[in-house]
């Protein structure tokens, strides 16, 4: 099978390669702003996508298979209260194992050292049931059966105070909570969420002490554990049919995508991380559209004087599209190697869960792609100028 001609052509003579390596400057400029504008998309899209898994890193840790929640709850930062009751109802179900009762909300929690207080994420349980798969959490249990004893995040903030270090080397670490005086009786891990700076667990009954208003009849997440070999999905729509309308059935997933849906289309984050990567896409765009532009410009008689040897403008378009995807390629590695490190830093600066993923980097590969080649598609009508009567 032999190759077009044009194809025949670039091999014997890497037009493209040459043109765009004989100006060294202009290319290092070419490859910087291409590098930027991958830097920019990966930047944002990681940010994005690390603060939305970030919202659902408690849900990731629970111990369920199906969650109850009010449906007047809009996000983990929102949640409303349902009646217990509808949680004992669903455990009449004979493929249910278990139901459990978990209560959160926002408390003021003093920093032991300063007294200045910050809002926390508190979480109450029955310690007896292992509701959530968390490190350091597990062994640590058996103090919450005491009054006023709670267990510290100790990835929590450091506007927190120095919790895990005091507790470690020994210290008793004492603190208000709201409007009482608790003590620190373990520490496990979980870290800081998008909307959450800290967290601390306790039982069911210290939650209550904590929140002296909160009714003992409700709760703002049930959590119902199924028995091996059940269908979950169907199980949940049993239970959307069987339960009244004053609580909402969804499986573990579901309550993941729950959260997610909120920060992705309540509130502005998706929005404005999209939007940065779109204008990371434009910046490229019209980076390469210069050089490739200024670059035709530049050799339009030699462009010419090619189309007088018998060249086709099949091959000179082919020439200015090798050029936009090599740009593509050599621009997008820089870029991809510097985010690895900015990933890196804003793991260890914020605790936010931002990792390169397979996913991401190939589609910023591909929109890198897409930015050079439309870029060159544009650039190519300056093609038409190229007329062989102007070299004679």
């Amino acid at each position: 099978m032999q190759l077009p001609d044009f194809l025949r052509g670039v091999q014997r003579i890497p037009l493209a390669w040459l043109q765009l390596t004989r100006q060294p400057v202009r290319l290092a400029v070419a490859l910087a702003g291409i590098s930027f504008a991958a830097l920019l998309m990966f930047i944002q899209l990681g940010f994005r996508d690390g603060l939305f898994e970030s919202s659902v890193t408690m849900h990731k840790a629970l111990n369920t298979d199906i969650v109850l929640i009010s449906p007047q709850s809009t996000a983990s930062i929102a949640m409303k209260t349902f009646p217990l009751r509808r949680l004992y109802q669903a455990a009449a179900f004979p493929e249910v194992e278990s139901v459990t009762a978990l209560h959160l909300n926002f408390i003021n929690w003093k920093n032991p050292v300063t007294r200045k207080p910050r809002s926390i994420m508190a979480l109450g349980f029955d310690p007896k049931d292992r509701v959530l798969a968390l490190p350091g959490l597990a062994e640590n249990l058996a103090p919450l059966q005491l009054p006023d004893v709670v267990l510290f995040d100790q990835k929590s903030r450091a506007e927190f105070g120095p919790v895990g270090e005091q507790f470690r080397a020994g210290q008793t670490v004492e603190t208000e909570v709201g409007s009482r005086r608790v003590s620190v009786g373990g520490l496990f891990s979980m870290g800081a969420t998008f909307g959450a700076d800290g967290n601390l667990i306790t039982s069911d009954q210290n939650f209550l002490r904590l929140f002296p208003k909160a009714s003992r009849d409700e709760a703002e997440v049930g959590l119902i554990r199924v028995r091996p070999g059940t269908d979950v999905p169907a199980l949940v729509e049993a239970l959307r049919r069987m339960l009244p309308a004053d609580v909402r059935v969804l499986s573990k997933t579901g309550f993941m995508d729950f959260e997610r849906n909120y920060w992705a289309s309540s509130t502005a984050i998706g929005f404005i991380f999209s939007l940065g990567a779109g204008m990371g896409f434009v910046v490229g765009g019209v980076i390469v559209y210069q050089i490739l532009y200024s670059d035709v410009s530049d050799h339009l008689a030699e462009y010419a004087t090619l189309k007088a040897m018998g060249y086709s403008d099949r091959y000179l378009l082919s020439v200015v599209f090798q050029e936009a995807i090599l740009l593509a390629v050599l621009g997008y590695i820089p870029g991809f190697v510097l985010t690895l490190g900015l990933y890196d830093l804003t793991r260890n600066a914020t605790a936010i869960p931002v990792f390169m993923t397979g996913g991401r980097a190939s589609l910023i590969f591909n929109l890198t792609l897409v930015m050079c080649f439309i870029s060159g598609a544009i650039a190519v009508r300056r093609l038409k100028a190229a007329d062989p009567a102007d070299v004679f």
